[in-house]
């Protein structure tokens, strides 16, 4: 096909068709007795690897480079580029479940500036301190739970925290009988939302402590209730 074809088709326009020629990145295509030039499938199999790279990341002489290897594998390009796009697609479904969670929490109830912010500020956190693989867990779980679960979840989570900070307002000692009805609670609730998994669940402490750590670097130092409940655990 001549070049116009190929650049319609592709959404590559004739100019940088023409500069890959140039360069080197693209084999030289024939060309017919008016003297068009003339691509075929060599120089379009080569044109996709070109484009899989670049979406990969690869800069244009890192391109270049890969293309003149000896050991350069068009299957090995495929592969890089499946698992990219597989990367993105998991990213998609993670930020597709964010919004279903937000989306619900408005039709249950009016939403604040304040708990966008927040929203987002524990989002950030969460992308921060489970590794995929864990976090990839964590939305299974939420999906096994389903809407009506995790709403459920969400509101013994809140009541329990507000019973705990009277609690802790009172001055209440950990290790007394009223803190460790609450920390069987909050065990069972952790386990609940972790799906018994305990890499997860000293994840979700160690992340606890860290959010902790910066809210007072903040200026905007909240109560240690993680603190609160290992002690009353540990009775």
């Amino acid at each position: 096909m001549k070049v116009g074809e190929l650049a319609r088709l592709t959404g590559i326009s004739v100019r940088t068709l023409h500069y890959y020629g140039e360069i080197g990145l693209l084999p030289p295509p024939l060309r017919n007795e008016a003297g068009h030039r003339l691509y075929g499938a060599k120089q379009i199999a080569r044109l996709q690897q070109i484009r899989s790279l670049q979406q990969l990341g690869f800069t244009m002489k890192e391109v270049r480079a890969f293309l003149k290897s000896r050991s350069f594998s068009p299957h090995r390009v495929i592969e890089m580029q499946l698992r990219r796009v597989n990367e993105q697609i998991a990213e998609l479904r993670s930020l597709t479940e964010r919004l279903e969670c937000l989306g619900e929490a408005i039709r249950s109830k009016e939403v604040s500036v304040d708990q966008f912010i927040k929203t987002i500020e524990a989002m950030n956190m969460a992308e921060k301190i489970y590794t995929k693989e864990q976090a990839e867990e964590l939305h299974d779980r939420r999906r096994q739970l389903g809407s009506e679960g995790m709403k459920k979840f969400e509101q013994d989570w809140t009541a329990l925290i507000a019973e705990i900070g009277v609690e802790m307002g009172k001055g209440t000692n950990p290790l007394s009988e009223r803190p460790r009805v609450l920390a069987e609670r909050w065990d069972a609730l952790v386990k609940l939302f972790t799906g018994g998994n305990p890499e997860i669940e000293q994840t979700l402490y160690a992340g606890a402590r860290r959010f902790q750590l910066q809210q007072k670097e903040k200026g905007k130092p909240i109560p240690d209730v993680v603190g609160y409940m290992m002690q009353a655990m540990r009775r």
